[in-house]
């Protein structure tokens, strides 16, 4: 009985035939989930004609450069280089995502290690922060924002992202898993909180930082609401904005067809790299973490 309980390991290390009903799931959901990807892709290089052609194709028959080569025509024309709007965005983008990891794994960990007076109510609103979504507080944000005369400014670009309730959320619960006494050793070595910080509890959080550091860039990268709300100067809005502007080129909803192809391609591109080379910190945070 034992010998035949063995053979049949319910997760066994090589391939097994027991194995073969979950690739048969698994392997057409990949499938159906990878197919806007390879859509993205060959949207981009389509010719005007493919991208009218009825039925429409999925792959692109006559691949061209051209939607590529008319977006930067067209910036040019605009008077303001889609240059320009990359380095916003990319400039934007660094920025935050570095101030929002020092920011979370700083609160993080006062949060989850530190001992002071109403400390669970401050974790309990950034919690119920979390319930609010961008348009329930379209309105309040706004007038913060004016009040600091952050308007028409670049740091509206930066300063108002940086609260991520989400990000401490999973910095927080992840810190709360290093063991207490690993600490108290530190301490009775001579190591100050700095220490601490630097060489206990960011080495032991990497998973959880580099998923906020996708959820922080997502949000910046992503972001078109700063610079359709609060910015009116053409020369600080980001390339999100501007590929949201270019449905229709000078009322040519044809030529503005390609256009937005190719900047959508732009845009996906390093939302895609950055998960393949952070995805396995992603499911160890998504594992670890505490989320059910």
């Amino acid at each position: 009985m034992a010998s035949s309980f063995q053979g049949r390991q319910i997760n066994p290390k090589k391939f097994h035939k027991s194995q073969l009903k979950f690739y048969a799931v698994l392997i057409p959901m990949a499938i159906i989930m990878g197919l806007p990807i390879v859509y993205i892709f060959n949207h981009a290089f389509k010719p005007i004609d493919e991208l009218f052609a009825f039925p429409p194709r999925f792959f692109v028959q006559k691949p061209t450069m051209q939607n590529f080569l008319n977006l930067l025509e067209g910036s040019k024309a605009g008077g303001i280089p889609i240059t320009r709007y990359l380095f916003n965005s990319i400039t934007a983008t660094i920025l935050v995502v570095v101030l929002i990891i020092l920011i979370s794994t700083m609160a993080g960990y006062i949060l989850s290690k530190k001992h002071f007076k109403l400390k669970k109510t401050i974790f309990e609103i950034n919690t119920l922060a979390l319930m609010f979504v961008p348009a329930a507080v379209a309105i309040p944000r706004y007038f913060i924002i004016e009040k600091l005369y952050l308007i028409n400014t670049f740091t509206v670009h930066i300063l108002p992202l940086l609260a991520l309730p989400v990000g401490l959320f999973l910095m927080k619960q992840f810190i709360d898993q290093i063991p207490e006494e690993l600490l108290e050793a530190a301490k009775m070595d001579g190591a100050t909180d700095r220490k601490i910080y630097w060489h206990i509890i960011l080495p032991n959080i990497k998973p959880a930082i580099a998923t906020v550091a996708i959820l922080a860039f997502q949000a910046v990268w992503n972001n078109i609401e700063t610079s359709d709300l609060y910015v009116n100067n053409e020369g600080i809005k980001t390339f999100a904005f501007y590929m949201s502007t270019l449905s229709t080129v000078n009322g040519n909803s044809v030529a503005g067809t390609g256009l937005s192809a190719a900047a959508s391609l732009i845009m996906f591109i390093p939302n895609l790299i950055i998960f393949i080379f952070m995805q396995k910190q992603v499911m160890d945070t998504m594992a670890h973490s505490g989320i059910k």
